[in-house]
């Protein structure tokens, strides 16, 4: 298994440095869609050692280990039918991973991820959960775990051969219940189950790397629970609706080094939630936040060793980490010295002995980078690009910027230019799923950055229902599918005609999920305004996600249809001429612009049906509808294949509406 002339540089092949030399062609339309290049890299507790999963083209992902002291490497595991999935370590001598398969869509997928563990040289190798559904022994005749067995994705102590892994129960349709904790021997592949009040679903381990809390959900409410260190026994320390999030005085986060909760809460003083510590012993509240990040709720993780709080990585309008002690300041001073125009992402070993720390380094046009930097020779060297063939001088520049809403509620949005483009351009008006999500952080994004690199200006908006910018821009979003959400994106359009950005007669809307239902609703509401539409495995009527189809299974859960959707999409019986008069299927003959649609055959949260019920809706007074189907993708394409395939559609598709002829 080893191979003694493998070194660092070796593992980043195909790697350069951070600023190339613009190109005169716009860059390939492949470059933006492949599979990455590098999936990321994890040093080891003690920062000796670096894991990485590494590949060379048209090969399987493979999981390496460097050993930082001589910068040689070695494959410790590999799959001769599968790639390398997660990996986490164990300790500083042993690994655990998973398997799964990049060539295959989630139609053609049939295999669960299994588990497995390999010492960082490849010995001691050894089979812990099945792959499959069916009962089978691993070579030495132990009983394998089930394949329904999961890494927790938590560090825990990584001092011995043991870590924690959760195993969901199974409710049918893709659905996963009861997520028990066990504790795993990666040696023996003997289980210890964890007892717990029923229900979980959530962990979170101590400073200690052992079960401390727990989140239970019953009946759509969620309730957090803490093991008593003095009594041994679990108590609510808070329940809240799991849905609306109505009654959470705060969200856990991680565990301090004395024990505290460091968690996100809304303080007296606090439009957005901030960084506190929260005492389990007594219930209370910190007086003051740790930190808070302006115009938004606190979202991200802290950086501790074992005696304090070193920083904080937080999500503002970008991913970056506030220090608060002088000599990790001192440290990030020095990284960014090196590497001037980007921000660069620090994670620290659990227990250094090394002088090894791991950069990760992005910007709006510098998709992320994976290098070290040693402490003492202040040197770095590169580990791995994940878009290896774009070129960020070729890229265009992203700003945050916000607009009113026609309301007055302040609309967070992301503009992307192209590079050394001014004037009126076309846009692409791009909307985010979810809808209960934060949209994209400033930073590289393949898709609006390709849509850029083909002239398009590209606006992504975080209207109301979005989170991340207080519960009151959340909560204005509750029942407004296809209304004030609506508008807002509408009013992000005209807000960038205004501002000279857009030309008014070449505007097109677009977007996936949420977003595709969005699209169909913007060509709806403002035919006027969006001159074509582009939507993919998009929601075309709100009853179709309460009631199904009996052909097609759908992973949307009966508790969220139960306890959920009726608060912030709608109630069937309470609402049902606003979810009539919000459903694009039912007013598809309106629909006379343009329109691309995509769908996968293998989607279980946005099924198939929609799309082939509002084609067959639409095309009868729509001579333009195009319609594509991806039989073995879920929900969004995940075969570089059908990305390049989509997007390839997509460019023509612009270029004959609102391109530039």
């Amino acid at each position: 298994m080893r191979h003694p002339h493998l070194t660092l540089a070796a593992l980043a092949l195909g790697c350069a440095v951070l600023a190339r030399a613009a190109s005169a062609a716009p860059p390939a339309l492949e470059s933006f869609f492949e599979n990455p290049a590098f999936t990321g890299a994890r040093l080891s507790p003690s920062g000796k050692f670096l894991a990485a999963k590494v590949a060379l083209p048209g090969q399987r992902d493979r999981l390496a280990v460097v050993d930082l002291s001589n910068n040689q490497a070695n494959i410790a595991a590999s799959f001769s039918d599968a790639d390398i999935g997660e990996f986490v370590w164990v300790n500083d001598e042993r690994l655990a991973f998973t398997a799964t398969d990049r060539d295959l869509g989630r139609g053609d997928q049939h295999y669960a991820p299994g588990l497995y563990a390999v010492d960082r040289d490849g010995q001691h190798y050894r089979q812990l959960a099945e792959r499959g559904i069916t009962f089978i022994r691993d070579g030495i005749g132990h009983n394998l775990l089930p394949w329904n067995t999961y890494l927790l994705e938590q560090d825990g102590a990584q001092d011995s051969e043991y870590l924690y892994v959760l195993h969901p129960s199974l409710e049918g349709a893709g659905q996963l219940g009861d997520f028990q904790l066990q504790r795993l021997n990666t040696l023996t592949g003997r289980v210890k189950p964890i007892e717990a009040p029923a229900h979980n679903t959530q962990w979170l381990l101590d400073q200690h790397g052992e079960p401390r809390l727990t989140i239970t959900t019953e009946q759509g409410t969620s309730s957090v629970q803490y093991l008593d260190p003095a009594s041994k026994a679990w108590r609510v320390l808070n329940s809240y609706n799991s849905y609306t999030g109505k009654g959470a005085h705060f969200t856990p986060l991680a565990f301090a080094p004395d024990g505290k909760l460091y968690v996100s809460a809304t303080g007296r003083h606090d439009e957005q939630a901030a960084l506190y510590l929260f005492d389990p012993a007594t219930g209370k509240l910190g007086t003051q936040p740790l930190l808070r990040v302006k115009g938004y709720d606190f979202s991200g993780h802290v950086i501790t060793d074992q005696h304090r709080l070193l920083g904080v990585r937080y999500d503002g309008a970008a991913e970056d980490t506030q220090w608060l002690v002088p000599e990790m300041q001192a440290l990030q001073d020095a990284v960014d010295a090196s590497l001037p125009s980007t921000i660069n992402l620090l994670t620290l070993p659990a227990r250094p002995d090394a002088s090894w720390v791991l950069v990760e380094a992005y910007s709006d046009r510098q998709p992320h980078t994976f290098l070290l930097y040693n402490r003492d020779t202040r040197k770095v060297q590169m580990v791995g690009e994940t878009f290896a063939h774009i070129t960020p001088n070729d890229m265009g520049r992203q700003t945050l910027v916000h607009y009113a809403a026609r309301d007055g509620l302040n609309i967070p949005a992301l503009l992307t230019l192209p590079k050394d483009r001014q004037g009126k351009l076309p846009l692409v008006v791009l909307v985010h799923g979810g809808p209960w999500v934060r949209g994209n952080h400033w930073g590289f994004n393949p898709e609006s950055q390709f849509l850029a690199s083909r002239g398009y200006a590209v606006l992504e908006p975080d209207y109301r229902g979005s989170t991340g910018y207080g519960y009151h821009h959340f909560q204005a979003g509750w029942k407004q599918w296809g209304l004030k959400m609506q508008d807002d994106i509408a009013d992000g359009a005209r807000w960038a005609i205004v501002q000279g950005y857009a030309d008014a007669g070449r505007i097109c809307i677009a977007g996936a999920s949420y977003g595709g239902y969005a699209t169909l609703m913007g060509l709806l509401n403002n035919p006027e305004l969006f001159k074509c539409g582009v939507d993919w495995v998009g929601v075309t009527d709100i009853n179709l996600m309460y009631d199904g189809n009996w052909r097609y299974a759908s992973d949307l859960s009966d508790a969220y249809k139960q306890y959920g959707m009726p608060d912030l999409v709608g109630d069937q019986v309470k609402d049902a001429a606003q979810l009539e008069a919000t459903s694009p299927l039912r007013q598809a003959a309106r629909i006379k612009q343009p329109l691309l649609l995509a769908y996968g055959g293998a989607d279980m949260r946005v099924p198939l049906y929609h799309g082939t019920k509002f084609y067959d809706a639409v095309k009868a007074g729509n001579s333009q509808v195009e319609w594509i189907e991806y039989p073995e993708e879920g929900h969004g394409w995940k075969l570089p294949k059908n990305r390049i395939d989509f997007w390839g559609r997509v460019e023509k598709f612009l270029d004959r509406q609102i391109g530039q002829h």
